[in-house]
C-alpha cells in the first residue's frame, strides 16, 4: 500500500504552480511554522520519483538544520547525509543526497558543482546568499548546472546590496512564484498560533563613548547611535529591566503550562556571553534552570535536540534557535538582542507561531522592548493578526514598505557603560491577557491526503531502510565503529598496520574508500573482516 502524505492546502496549491511552472528556478515565500519542510520535501520526492539518478542537495544556514532536514526527509524515505564533506568523495550509491550549509559551498562550490549536475536543488532560507558576497558567488557556481532550483524563505526579503542567485527582483524587491503569509496562514486556521506582543518600557541611563551621561525611556526619540545604547542598557544583566521582564515572561510560561506541560520558552540573547549570564538570572532570580545553545560548544546542536524533544522549561540562544529550528513547543519568548531588522523579528516571531494540533488556546508571546522599531514591527504583525482572527474579515492587511535604520553598536574598546536600567510597565492593550479559548482546528480534507510518488526501483540510489528510526548516515556510522573495532583486532592479531588491513577490506569488496560506502557493502566489509579475524585468532591460538 502506497505511503501517504496530509498536505495543508497552499502546500498543495505551490505544488501544483511548482509542476506548472517551465522556470529551472522557483522561490516559495511562506510565513515560518507554515510547512515550508514538507513543501519542499513532497517537491523533491516528485522530483526523483520521475529521474532515477537524480541527486537531491538541500543548503541550510547551519549546522543544526542539516540534521534537521535529514530527519524530517526520513518521512518522505528520502536518505541525506547531513555529515558530507568534500573530502569524501563521490556520493554513496544508497543517498539520495546531501544537506550543506551556505558556507561550505563557499569553501568547495567547484566540487559541489559536480554533484549539482542536473540536481534538484532546495535553498532554505536563501537570502542567507546575501550574507556575504563570496558566498553569493559561490552559490551561482556551485548550483548553475542544477536542472531544477527551488529556493524557501519565510519572510519576503530584500536585496540592497547585492541580488541573490537564481531570484527574480522588482524594485529591489525579490518576487515569490508563490507566496503564503501570516495572514493568509491564520485565517486558514490549524497552520499558525497568534502571537502577542506584551511590550515593556523602562528608564534607562548609560554612559556614551564619547563620555556624555544620558537618561531616556522608549518613547523618548533619538538617533541610531542613541538608540542603539538605550537597547544595550535596557538588556544590561546587572539592571533591572531584563530581570522584571523575565519574570513576566516566566509567569506567562507557568500559566500555559498549567494546560500545556510541555510548552517552552526562548530568550534570544545578544551574543554568548550575554546568553550566558542570561541563563545564571534566570537561576538566580526564578531558581530555573535554562539550556543554553550557542554557537561556540560543539554539543549545541545536541542540546537544541535533546530541548525540542523534553519537558525543560526554558532555552536561551542567540541565533542558533531564531530562524528555522522547529521547536513546536515554544510558545513563550523574549525578545534581548539588539539585532532589529524586519527580516529577523519576523523569523524570531516564528520560532514561537508553529501550531500543535489538540492543543486548546494556542495563543503565543513575544515580550519585547517597548522600542518604536520593535513596536512598528510587531504592530504590523498584530494587524495581519487582528484582521485574520475576525471572522467577518478576512482581508489581510498589506506588508508596509519595510525601512530598515539599523541600530549603530559602539565600537570595541568604547567607554560605553549602561549605569542603570528600570521597568516602567507593560503596554498593548491588555489583549494579550484574554483566554478566548484559541482557534478551531480545520477538519480533515481527504483531498489532501497525497500518495508518496514511488521511487524508480532500478535506481542507483534506492533508499535503504536503517533500524531503530536511525537515519542511514546513523546506521552507516554505526557500522564503520563496528568494522574499526574489527580492524583494530585484526591488527593485533596478525601484526599488521591498520593502513595494510583497511586496504586489503576495501579491495576485496572492491571500495575506494570508506566514505563512499553503500550499507550493503559496509555490511558485507563487516563480514569479511569477522572471517578473518577468526581466522587469524585460530591461528595465533594453535601457534
Amino acid at each position: 500500500m502506497a505511503r501517504t502524505v496530509t498536505l495543508r492546502p497552499w502546500q498543495k496549491a505551490a505544488l501544483e504552480r511548482l509542476a506548472a511552472s517551465d522556470s529551472p528556478d522557483f522561490l516559495a515565500v511562506a510565513t515560518p511554522g507554515a510547512g515550508k519542510t514538507t513543501f519542499a520535501l513532497m517537491a523533491a520526492r516528485e522530483a526523483l520519483a520521475a529521474d532515477p539518478v537524480r541527486r537531491l542537495l538541500v543548503v541550510v544556514p547551519t549546522a543544526h538544520l542539516k540534521v534537521q532536514w535529514s530527519r524530517a526527509a526520513l518521512a518522505f524515505d528520502l536518505h541525506l547525509d547531513p555529515q558530507w564533506s568534500a573530502a569524501d568523495g563521490a556520493l554513496p550509491g544508497d543517498m539520495h543526497g546531501v544537506v550543506m550549509t551556505y558556507q561550505q559551498v563557499a569553501g568547495c562550490a567547484a566540487v559541489i558543482r559536480g554533484l549539482a549536475a542536473g540536481a534538484f536543488v532546495i535553498f532554505d532560507e536563501i537570502h542567507h546568499a546575501a550574507d556575504d558576497r563570496a558566498w553569493g558567488d559561490a552559490v551561482r557556481t556551485a548550483f548553475e548546472p542544477a536542472a531544477r532550483r527551488l529556493a524557501l524563505s519565510g519572510t519576503p526579503f530584500r536585496s540592497d546590496v547585492s541580488a541573490i542567485p537564481f531570484v527574480r527582483y522588482q524594485h529591489e524587491e525579490a518576487v515569490a512564484d508563490y507566496e503564503y503569509g501570516y495572514g493568509d496562514a491564520l485565517a486558514d486556521g490549524g497552520v499558525v498560533r497568534p502571537v502577542y506582543f506584551p511590550r515593556i518600557d523602562g528608564m534607562m541611563e548609560w554612559t556614551a563613548p564619547d563620555g556624555s551621561f544620558h537618561s531616556h525611556s522608549f518613547d523618548d526619540p533619538l538617533d541610531a547611535a542613541r538608540a542603539g545604547q538605550r537597547l544595550r542598557t535596557a538588556f544590561s544583566l546587572e539592571g533591572e529591566w531584563l530581570p522584571h521582564v523575565l519574570r513576566q515572561a516566566h509567569d506567562q510560561l507557568r500559566t500555559i503550562r498549567a494546560q500545556q506541560p510541555d510548552a517552552a520558552g526562548l530568550v534570544i540573547a545578544t551574543d554568548q556571553d550575554h546568553a550566558k549570564g542570561i541563563a545564571r538570572l534566570l537561576w538566580a532570580r526564578l531558581g530555573v534552570r535554562a539550556v543554553v545553545a550557542t554557537s561556540d560548544d560543539p554539543e549545541a546542536s545536541s542540546h537544541i535536540s535533546r530541548f525540542a524533544a523534553g519537558t525543560d522549561p526554558w532555552i536561551v540562544a542567540v541565533r542558533m534557535v531564531s530562524e528555522g529550528v522547529d521547536i513546536p513547543r515554544l510558545r513563550v519568548g523574549v525578545f534581548a538582542t539588539t539585532t532589529t531588522t524586519e527580516l529577523f523579528f519576523r523569523q524570531a516571531v516564528g520560532r514561537l507561531v508553529r501550531w500543535t494540533r489538540g492543543v486548546r488556546g494556542q495563543k503565543s508571546f513575544l515580550f519585547i522592548p517597548d522600542e518604536p522599531r520593535l513596536r512598528a514591527r510587531a504592530f504590523s504583525i498584530s494587524e495581519q493578526r487582528r484582521h485574520s482572527l475576525r471572522h467577518e474579515d478576512r482581508e489581510i492587511v498589506p506588508r508596509p514598505e519595510p525601512v530598515e535604520e539599523p541600530l549603530v553598536e559602539p565600537e570595541q574598546g568604547s567607554f560605553f557603560a549602561p549605569i542603570s536600567a528600570v521597568p516602567l510597565g507593560v503596554s498593548d492593550g491588555g489583549e494579550w491577557m484574554v483566554d478566548d479559548g484559541g482557534l478551531a482546528e480545520p477538519a480533515d480534507d481527504a483531498a489532501l491526503v497525497v500518495a508518496l510518488p514511488p521511487l524508480p526501483t532500478g535506481s542507483r540510489r534506492l533508499a535503504a531502510l536503517a533500524p531503530d528510526g536511525r537515519t542511514l548516515r546513523e546506521h552507516k556510522q554505526h557500522l564503520r565503529d563496528a568494522n574499526t573495532s574489527r580492524v583494530r583486532m585484526i591488527a593485533r592479531a596478525t601484526g599488521m598496520t591498520h593502513a595494510a588491513v583497511n586496504g586489503e577490506l576495501n579491495r576485496t569488496i572492491g571500495l575506494k574508500r570508506i566514505s563512499e560506502a553503500t550499507v550493503e557493502q559496509l555490511e558485507r566489509r563487516l563480514d569479511k573482516a569477522d572471517q578473518w579475524w577468526k581466522q587469524a585468532s585460530a591461528k595465533t591460538l594453535t601457534g
